[in-house]
């Protein structure tokens, strides 16, 4: 997936691939969010995903080109064994939930943990999580779970950054993987700023070192 730069701006019209997988209980409509991004459509009869799914998508953001591989995993648990080997070499995470389902609200803290335990994540502050609450179409009703909420514990969550979509309507989609890679972007400079990478001389050892550590899984 996509490796930290070297230093310095990125160069121009250069292809980053992001690895992003999307999280949450089954129902909630990860899939219709990857589908309604991707392909422009919405399936409101689409059934649950068996183990894990992947659609790619090139887009441009803020003047870069990314290719965007979506990783759909299915929610159940009995497919645990199927998604989480999937989860090494990830850029973004989007821990998804449904605003008419307050468990599935609750099971964010859970997905957050089993994301960071075996994609091998040693600090979930420094990596790229996006919370995205589904079927914000819905009526103030049969809404189950609040906006305060959801802020909330997205701020005791390292301020995790949250955004409400419909897949129905296709509100905020597209805004929430741009989020995801605004993200990714800022944690990547500042990693870069941090480690100071620009000098005289490259550390080849510390750069196969950080290499090793991402599991591509084209």
């Amino acid at each position: 997936m996509a490796s930290h730069a070297l230093g310095g701006p990125r160069p121009p019209n250069r292809n980053v691939l992001l690895k992003i997988v999307i999280l949450g209980d089954g129902g909630v409509g990860k899939s219709c969010l990857m589908n309604r991004y991707v392909n422009n459509q919405f399936n409101d009869n689409s059934f649950h995903t068996i183990g894990v799914e992947f659609l790619n998508k090139d887009v441009k953001i803020n003047d870069e080109t990314y290719t965007m591989q979506i990783w759909d995993t299915a929610g159940q648990e009995r497919f645990k064994s199927l998604r989480t080997p999937f989860y090494r070499g990830t850029d973004i995470c989007m821990l998804t939930f449904a605003v008419d389902d307050r468990t599935s609200f609750k099971n964010l803290t859970m997905w957050k943990n089993e994301f960071l335990h075996y994609a091998n994540i040693k600090d979930a502050s420094t990596f790229p999580f996006i919370v995205v609450a589904s079927k914000a179409d819905i009526s103030a009703e049969k809404r189950e779970v609040s906006e305060s909420e959801i802020k909330c514990w997205c701020e005791v969550n390292d301020n995790v950054p949250y955004i409400e979509t419909s897949s129905k309507d296709a509100t905020n989609v597209d805004t929430a993987f741009a989020l995801g890679v605004d993200s990714w972007k800022r944690l990547e400079e500042a990693l870069d700023k941090s480690n100071n990478y620009v000098a005289d001389t490259v550390n080849l050892s510390r750069l196969s070192q950080r290499n090793s550590s991402k599991c591509c899984t084209n």
